[in-house]
C-alpha cells in the first residue's frame, strides 16, 4: 500500500476504534506525517519496501537533528512508527513489521515541577475574585477563578477540564472526568471548587451562554462558545504573570502541584494514581520522590552526630 494510504488508515483506526483523544491523535499525526516526509525523501513509496534497516535510518536521523529533539519526544515518535507498522501487520497490509527488534530510547527521568501551596494560592488569587468579591460585571474574573480552582482541586488535564459538560457536576461534591480512551472516572471536589463553580454557574455561566449557540459544556468564552485549550492556557498564562510567578506555569504545573501536594499531606500513592487517572502506578510514583530539603531536615532532626 502506498505510504500516505496506510497513514490515513492508521490514523482513522486510532481516531475511531481506540477511542483516543483529539490531542494523541493529533500528536500521531505530526509524528507519522513527519516519517511519510523522510521516506518519500528515501524513494520510498510503499510500504513493502520498508525494512528494520529503514525504521533505524529514520529513528537514527530524528535523534541527529539540530537542536536535539527531547527523549520524550523522541520516544513519543518511535512509539507511534512502532504502532503504525504493528497495525499495517496486524491487518495484513503489510508482509511483516518491521519494527520487531527496536528498541525504544530511554527516556531522561524528570521530577516533575510544583508549585508550593503559597505559590497556588497567589496564582488562584491572581486568577479571579471570590464569589463574595466579585464587582458585578467581572464576569471572566468569576469564570476563570472557577477554572482554576477546578483545576487544581481536582488535577484532570486541561483537555479534561474544557471537555466537561454541566451534567459532570450533578453529583454533588465529585467530578465525573473523561479521560484517556474516554475513560471515565470519579474525583472529589473541595469546598473552595465548588464554591467558586457554584458562583460561575449562578451568575456568569447564564450570561455568557446567551450570546451563543446552546452547549452543554461547563466553561464558556465571551462570545458563547465552549471554552477552548488554548484560551484555558491563557488563563493560567495570565495569572502566573499577575502573580508574579517566574517559573513556567501550565495546565500540568497543577496538575503535578496536586499531586505533590496530595502525597505531602499523606495520601495513599493508588489513591492518587485513581484520581489522576494513571493507568499505571509506576507513572505516579515519580511523584514520590524527596526533596534535598526534605532529606536534609530528617538527617538534622535524626542523625546522632549532624550538628
Amino acid at each position: 500500500m502506498q505510504v500516505d494510504r496506510a497513514v490515513h488508515a492508521f490514523l482513522r483506526h486510532v481516531a475511531i476504534e481506540r477511542g483516543l483523544s483529539e490531542h494523541t491523535g493529533a500528536a500521531y499525526r505530526r509524528d507519522l506525517d513527519a516519517y511519510a516526509r523522510w521516506l518519500g525523501e528515501q524513494g520510498i513509496a510503499d510500504t513493502d519496501e520498508i525494512t528494520a534497516d529503514i525504521v533505524t535510518r529514520f529513528i537514527a536521523d530524528r535523534a541527529a537533528a539540530d537542536p536535539p529533539p527531547a527523549a520524550a519526544s523522541l520516544a513519543r515518535l518511535q512509539s507511534a512508527v512502532r504502532s503504525f507498522h504493528r497495525y499495517l501487520a496486524r491487518e495484513g497490509i503489510a508482509a511483516g513489521d518491521p519494527t520487531g527488534r527496536l528498541r525504544p530510547p530511554k527516556a531522561a527521568r524528570r521530577l516533575p515541577k510544583a508549585l508550593t501551596i503559597a505559590q497556588v494560592e497567589a496564582l488562584l488569587d491572581a486568577s479571579g475574585p471570590l464569589a463574595s468579591d466579585a464587582a458585578a460585571g467581572d464576569l471572566v474574573g468569576i469564570r476563570d477563578r472557577a477554572l482554576l480552582e477546578l483545576l487544581y482541586a481536582t488535577g484532570a488535564r486541561i483537555s479534561e477540564i474544557v471537555q466537561l459538560d454541566v451534567d459532570d457536576l450533578a453529583h454533588g461534591d465529585v467530578l465525573r472526568v473523561r479521560g484517556k480512551g474516554d475513560k471515565e472516572r470519579i474525583v472529589p471536589i473541595g469546598s473552595y471548587a465548588r464554591t467558586a463553580v457554584d458562583s460561575y454557574l449562578t451568575r456568569v455561566r447564564p450570561e455568557l451562554s446567551r450570546r451563543g449557540r446552546a452547549t452543554p459544556r461547563l466553561f464558556l468564552g465571551v462570545r458563547g462558545a465552549p471554552l477552548s485549550r488554548q484560551s484555558a492556557w491563557a488563563v493560567i498564562g495570565k495569572a502566573a504573570e499577575r502573580a508574579q510567578l517566574t517559573a513556567h506555569v501550565s495546565p500540568h504545573t497543577l496538575r503535578h502541584s496536586f499531586a505533590t501536594h496530595l502525597l505531602q499531606g499523606g495520601a495513599d500513592v493508588r489513591v492518587v494514581q485513581e484520581l489522576l487517572g494513571h493507568a499505571s502506578v509506576a507513572t505516579t510514583q515519580i511523584y514520590t520522590y524527596v526533596s534535598p530539603d526534605a532529606l536534609r531536615d530528617v538527617y538534622v532532626t535524626s542523625h546522632p552526630r549532624a550538628r
